[in-house]
């Protein structure tokens, strides 16, 4: 008795400390939203080699520097810019809701050159002798020298407004000291020749584009060129023009070209509301769940509903210290792990039950004893494997799925935190008070249900004919198999690649109608659906920014005006990429799931039980919204209820009975002794 009032107070010191330590960090450090949530644009850069330089890490790495300063200068409140393997950049751009002009600034080379010019030409081939030809700002074509000066001579650059003499907008660029003596020569070589010569004029190059050819001024002296170590470059700017030109020359050039593979935007509203619809969601969910147990379990399950909100506590603070990142495929980890929180209370209040039946345990607090020691394997075992696809998930999944595993691998953790150690000091301390003593009904576990009851009265054979229910799972497997084969599968634009846009349109649209539409307009593979609350999607293959632009004037006018409240750009090859990974995923999730169950058990439960899984295994194809989320979990638990039964466990019965060299092959289980047990019945546990 000692001994246990010992460890009832050191688990009580541990739940406590816990508690402690995840409100004290839920009131101090706020978890991070992804943009899903909040709002704004992720845009994913893929590096690309050239004949010169490798698109390796270290590359990489360059790209990031010149990245980050082009943002920071574009003025974005708490970007996140983040290398992703060898050749991918991560960019995040809160508020940001123009990806097409995030996307060109960042995708923009920006090879800035000066070129002292050589004369004019006819056509882009009249180039000679190592000349470049390349049309300037009206059109026509000028023949340049090679380049005098570059990027890597220029210390800065600066947009600015002339107010006096009327210019309008321009940028001033500043050269280093050496740059600054080059652009003196040049133009001191330039002013030798007369007034209106096309090689008085010096040609200012960004990505094979001249953006300025101005003439040196007449004021300048043959062979004495500018000094002062700074130039204008004049044209019809506006003020975003000007101030998005001055960024990228004193960003500098990238190393290497990027590619655009992926780009998602999410507007501020929907965000708001896929808050609001997750929370909404978690609360009515855990209510129901709280009221289920309450009502089957009266005492524990109140208790256990306690511990089920400090399991909240706990995963908030988690995600806190850790510095992750909250997404929308983050909430439903987040969610999912309740149930899973859930699911640990019932099996130790029902592995109580069977104690306190058996009359072997003098008190419920014995039985409660009894059944946390009882569940305690079953639970681990469960909550490992769902680690282990956790696990994998963030080492081989990308994006929003890589969050989803990082919340469900935190969820898992505090979960069992929460039914192992606070549901297990709350009960056993209830237990204890003489008012419970006194009505051991209240506590729910000092008799079976009525579930168990009726199925302990009519004593059901299931595992009598065990052939029977594998012949019944193998027509459903060939049914189902046979209709993906028939129909298809309907992957999403992260497997397939191309542009999904959702519009909120001031009136509703028919979706066959804006199909018509899109169709006449030159998108006839258009894939359009309406969702719930009146928005419209549209899916196509890639789209330019035109294109784009022309899907959204086409929802308008049907719409009586469109807003774009969510973008996604999947390129072909990452859509490649993510549907091969998600395979291996999944082939590497049930191989090291077996394994697990393997070691732990032995090999032929470990393959009954994953066998089982080639029913609910089609889920993870499903789309990355929560309303198909909450679908596939919904057929999930259907279906893996049925294979737990009646796949799982007459499998295990033919493959133990193969093993222990019945003739019949055997429809029973071990007992005690080795005796056998008739299938479909259970031995009392026996106390010694």
């Amino acid at each position: 008795m000692l001994k246990r009032s010992r460890s009832l107070r050191i688990r009580a010191l541990v739940a406590l400390a816990v508690l402690a330590a995840s409100l004290a960090i839920a009131l101090t450090l706020p978890i991070r939203l992804g943009l899903d949530l909040r709002g704004g644009t992720q845009i994913v850069l893929e590096t690309r080699s050239t004949d010169t330089t490798e698109a390796g890490r270290e590359a990489t790495d360059r790209t990031v520097e010149v990245l980050r300063g082009r943002i920071d200068a574009l003025g974005v409140a708490e970007p996140s810019i983040v290398r992703s393997g060898d050749n991918r950049v991560v960019v995040e751009l809160p508020g940001v809701q123009d990806p097409e002009r995030a996307a060109g600034v960042l995708g923009r080379t920006a090879q800035l050159t000066v070129h002292p010019v050589l004369g004019t030409a006819r056509s882009a081939t009249d180039a000679e002798n190592g000349e470049r030809v390349v049309p300037d700002e009206s059109g026509q074509y000028l023949r340049l020298k090679g380049a005098a000066l570059t990027g890597r001579d220029v210390k800065g650059a600066d947009a600015r407004f002339d107010q006096q003499g009327g210019a309008g907008w321009h940028v001033t660029v500043d050269f280093e000291d050496r740059g600054g003596d080059r652009w003196a020569r040049v133009t001191g070589e330039a002013a030798c020749h007369p007034a209106g010569d096309a090689r008085r004029r010096v040609a200012i190059v960004l990505d094979d584009k001249i953006i300025s050819s101005p003439q040196v001024d007449p004021s300048v002296a043959c062979g004495a060129g500018i000094k002062g170590g700074s130039t204008q470059i004049t044209g019809s700017f506006d003020d975003a023009e000007a101030r998005e030109l001055a960024l990228l020359v004193e960003g500098g050039a990238l190393p290497v070209p990027v590619e655009t593979v992926e780009q998602r935007t999410v507007g501020a509203t929907l965000g708001d509301e896929a808050v609001s619809a997750a929370a909404r969601a978690a609360v009515v969910g855990t209510a129901l769940t709280a009221l289920f147990i309450v009502v089957v379990y009266r005492l524990m399950g109140v208790l256990a509903t306690v511990a089920l909100l400090c399991y909240g506590l706990i995963s908030y603070a988690a995600l806190a210290a850790v510095g992750a990142t909250l997404t929308l495929p983050g909430l439903a980890g987040f969610v999912l792990a309740i149930g899973m929180a859930v699911d640990a209370n019932v099996l130790v209040f029902e592995r109580a039950r069977e104690e306190q039946a058996a009359r072997s345990r003098p008190s419920t607090r014995s039985a409660l004893t009894a059944g946390f020691r009882g569940a305690f394997s079953a639970i681990a075992d469960s909550n490992i494997t769902t680690l282990i696809a956790a696990a994998l998930l963030f080492l081989l999944a990308s994006g929003p799925v890589k969050g989803f595993g990082v919340t469900l691998g935190i969820g898992v953790l505090a979960s069992m935190v929460s039914a192992l150690v606070i549901t297990r000091v709350l009960a056993e301390f209830a237990a204890g008070r003489p008012a419970v003593l006194r009505r051991p009904r209240v506590t729910g576990i000092s008799s079976t249900g009525p579930v168990r009851d009726v199925l302990l009265r009519r004593a059901p054979f299931l595992m009598r004919r065990p052939r029977r229910w594998l012949a019944a799972s193998l027509v459903v497997l060939v049914a189902a198999g046979s209709g993906v084969l028939v129909r298809g599968l309907d992957f999403g634009i992260e497997f397939t690649g191309g542009r999904l846009v959702e519009y909120s349109t001031a009136t509703r649209v028919d979706p066959d109608r804006a199909r018509d539409a899109l169709a006449d307009a030159g998108f006839p593979r258009a894939v359009v659906q309406s969702s719930g609350d009146g928005d419209l999607t549209v899916r196509t293959e890639d789209l330019t920014d035109a294109e784009a632009a022309a899907v959204t004037r086409t929802v308008a006018e049907l719409g009586g005006g469109a807003e774009r409240v969510r973008d996604e750009l999947i390129g072909p090859s990452l859509g490649e990429e993510l549907r091969r990974d998600a395979l291996i995923a999944l082939g590497l999730a049930l191989a090291a799931q077996l394994a697990y169950l393997a070691a732990r058990f032995r090999l032929l439960f470990g393959a009954a039980a994953v066998g089982a899984l080639a029913h609910a295994s089609l889920a993870v194809l499903a789309d990355g919204s929560l309303t198909d989320f909450a679908l596939a979990l919904l057929i999930g638990v259907a279906v893996g209820t049925y294979s737990s039964v009646f796949t799982a466990s007459p499998l295990a019965v033919v493959l133990h009975g193969r093993g222990a060299g019945s003739p019949s092959g055997g429809s029973g289980t071990p007992g005690r002794n080795g005796e056998r047990v008739p299938a479909g019945r259970t031995r009392r546990p026996e106390v010694p």
